[in-house]
């Protein structure tokens, strides 16, 4: 080399050290490719999680389908069985529906716990074949007594709250953060539509079998599937047996930085202290009230405002759930997308997802009040606003796994447990001041928006990190 070429090198200044990446985005470098998703473990986790919870929400609604019958002398049901029936007054029967509720709060927070630290498998495995093996005694404990009936549906609850943490606890170890949102996403759509194939189906057996047969039916089915459950699903893709090598190196060099599964103590000073966990809490409990909202009084609203009865048009009552399962998994996809391509960072991402998912609706609530008695742009106001709100699981539904995946469950147990709290306090039978009910909803959820923007986060918290939870 000639002297005059190595002097010029010598005077290039020295190039300066690369910048790491912002913990935000660090997920998001380009790293082991992925697998083709078609024949992938994750994207098969993601089928068997929808069934499941497809199944899960079967069993919960299969009670609010069959009561009509169990208490109705005139239903088509007992011109073919001789099925009961019950003369429960219209405060017993809400009481025996909502009881549900006060065993499913109580265990979110417990099922969290017990999935980091049993496992996730084992422990959303059995709550499913719980779930499933106590609908089985519905019609026994019904025809004990009602207090026997309460009893049973509070058991349920208790048997069922496990399966939501203990799902967050199984993808945090094996949803990669570029495809976290459609994963989850699919999975999560198998509560909508097994909403929606539970109540057609549900009416079909009440007719043509009794409604005892809608425990037994799909109790049975739960126990069946319970039982693929645990042949088919591994805690994470070391255990996988069928799993590809470059699977399995994608997803665990992708979740390399959040560390494992903790352990019997938990950091509950610092959740406490930490303001993008209440974010995502008060969000929930804000959106929930809407949702709420929209499920209970809408109906009641259309029938005693607009003397229209969408239960009895079944088109109509179908659209709301198969909006917001193809929201789910849409929004999911569209996540994803503006992830890897680096369009947006993760909390901008959370962030956009949640102001579509609870903005919108909260407007169409709004212009319900204003449409007088038009059903049908009241239907499509519904409609849009179930679609529209499934924007969230793309959004602050996630958000748990983003900010401390090894507490993913746990985290979903406690903001779970607040989005529960609108069943008890969310209206739900109105026959005055509907635009005031609207507008309130409409402000809670607003105001849980900003407060989430302000404090949404989107990188794993200090004291989710592992090497600082073991100090």
């Amino acid at each position: 080399m000639e002297p005059s070429a190595e002097r010029a090198r010598a005077d290039e200044p020295e190039p300066e050290p690369e910048q790491e990446p912002e913990p935000d985005d660090a997920a998001l470098l380009p790293g082991p490719q992925p697998s083709c998703w078609l024949c992938s473990a994750r994207w098969g986790l993601a089928v068997v999680l929808h069934i499941t919870l497809f199944m899960v929400y079967a069993l919960r609604v299969n009670l609010s389908m069959a009561i009509v019958a169990m208490t109705n002398a005139t239903h088509p049901t007992l011109r073919l069985s001789q099925a009961p029936v019950y003369d429960w007054s219209a405060e017993t029967q809400g009481i025996i529906l909502s009881s549900f509720f006060y065993g499913y709060i109580f265990t979110q927070m417990l099922g969290g716990y017990w999935a980091g630290t049993l496992g996730g498998k084992v422990v959303l495995g059995c709550g499913l074949f719980l779930t499933s093996a106590l609908t089985l005694f519905v019609p026994l404990a019904a025809k004990l007594g009602v207090v026997y009936l309460i009893g049973l549906q509070v058991l349920l609850g208790l048997a069922e709250g496990v399966i939501f943490p203990a799902q967050y606890t199984l993808w945090a170890k094996w949803a990669p953060p570029m495809e976290r949102s459609r994963l989850m996403n699919i999975a999560d759509a198998g509560c909508t539509f097994g909403t929606f194939l539970a109540y057609l189906a549900a009416g079909f057996i009440c007719q043509c079998l009794g409604w005892p047969y809608i425990f037994y039916i799909f109790g049975g089915i739960g126990c069946i599937w319970s039982m693929f459950w645990f042949l088919l699903v591994y805690e994470d893709p070391a255990r996988h047996p069928c799993i590809s090598a470059r699977e399995r190196d994608y997803i665990v060099s992708s979740l390399a930085s959040q560390g494992c599964s903790h352990g019997w103590s938990l950091p509950l000073k610092a959740m406490a202290k930490s303001l993008p966990l209440w974010a995502i809490a008060v969000a929930c409990f804000c959106t929930d009230w809407l949702f709420y909202t929209l499920l209970t009084s809408m109906p009641t609203y259309m029938n005693n405002v607009l003397h229209f009865n969408i239960q009895e048009n079944g088109l109509l009552s179908a659209l709301p759930y198969v909006g917001n399962g193809l929201g789910h998994i849409l929004s999911g996809l569209l996540a994803d997308l503006l992830l890897s391509r680096h369009v947006l960072s993760t909390a901008a991402v959370r962030k956009l997802f949640s102001a579509v998912g609870m903005l919108l609706p909260g407007a169409f609530l709004v212009a319900v009040s204003y449409i007088g008695c038009n059903y049908t742009a009241a239907v499509a106001f519904l409609t849009l606003s179930l679609t529209v709100n499934s924007t969230t699981g793309a959004g602050l539904n996630i958000n748990h796994i983003d900010i401390a995946p090894r507490y993913a469950g746990f985290l979903l147990g406690i903001t779970n447990t607040f989005g529960i709290i609108p069943m008890f306090g969310s209206p739900q039978d109105l026959v005055a001041g509907w635009r005031n009910v609207f507008f309130l909803s409409a402000g809670i959820d607003l105001f849980g928006l900003l407060f989430y923007v302000a404090f949404g986060n989107g990188t794993i918290q200090d004291w989710a990190k592992e090497d600082v939870a073991n100090q």
